[in-house]
């Protein structure tokens, strides 16, 4: 390859991996001593689902995430995923869809909370194989919300119920609490003042039993790099 063509390749790879940055918040680890390949994802602002977000909003399209998560399990070059949380929380079913794909992974996954991973960012947060939380991050329990025109009858609210179902049945599956502390934090009166739910910070989210450890990014890639090389998903 001659030397002028070699350097038009590399600056256009440089420059896709950074639109990819720039949109989506994904970019490819790989300039580790090591030599492991991870995809890093970054999960932040509101969780859009089939409505987009206002266009001031920071948000994270599932749409975008979910090709993406699709792409990397069948790449045999890329060994393992970092999901960076920092998110408000949004659709359910988004959320629950993307959680329910990087569950479903064949490759070792890692999660890291920063600031916060609220509402149905916390079935993210859990989704993964092996979770991190800084000291100062945030996860938020809360009952389901609807908005729009909601019909008073009993088949809204056992809707509702089946819908909190769904979410609290997924985060007991992949986390150390059940479901029934679950729906008793999510009725807490005492915490928020405008609201029901549960705020846990830090080491009160790994007591709880959502989160496996309090760490940041030092911590997450090396745990991650550990069970790249171990060959296991769980550790």
């Amino acid at each position: 390859m001659a030397e002028g063509d070699k350097s038009r390749r590399v600056k256009n790879m440089n420059q896709e991996k950074d639109e990819n940055l720039n949109e989506n918040g994904q970019m490819i680890l790989e300039e580790n001593k090591e030599k492991k390949k991870i995809l890093l994802l970054s999960i932040i602002g509101e969780i859009e689902g089939h409505e987009a977000a206002p266009n001031q909003n920071k948000a994270t399209k599932y749409d975008h995430v979910l090709p993406r998560l699709a792409a990397f399990e069948d790449d045999d070059g890329l060994e393992g995923l970092l999901v960076l949380l920092n998110t408000q929380g949004g659709d359910v079913d988004a959320g629950l869809a993307i959680a329910e794909m990087i569950a479903s992974l064949s490759k070792p996954t890692v999660s890291l909370v920063l600031g916060g991973s609220h509402s149905i960012g916390v079935p993210l947060a859990v989704s993964t194989d092996y979770s991190f939380i800084v000291e100062s991050g945030t996860l938020l329990i809360h009952p389901v919300r609807m908005g729009g025109m909601v019909i008073g009858a009993p088949q809204s609210y056992a809707y509702f119920k089946r819908v909190q179902d769904r979410i609290t049945g997924f985060i007991a599956e992949h986390s150390r609490t059940t479901q029934e502390k679950l729906e008793e934090m999510m009725m807490d009166n005492t915490e928020l003042t405008k609201d029901l739910g549960t705020i846990l910070v830090g080491k009160e989210a790994v007591d709880a039993g959502l989160i496996n450890e309090v760490g940041g990014i030092s911590q997450a890639l090396s745990h991650l790099k550990s069970m790249i090389k171990s060959g296991k998903q769980n550790s």
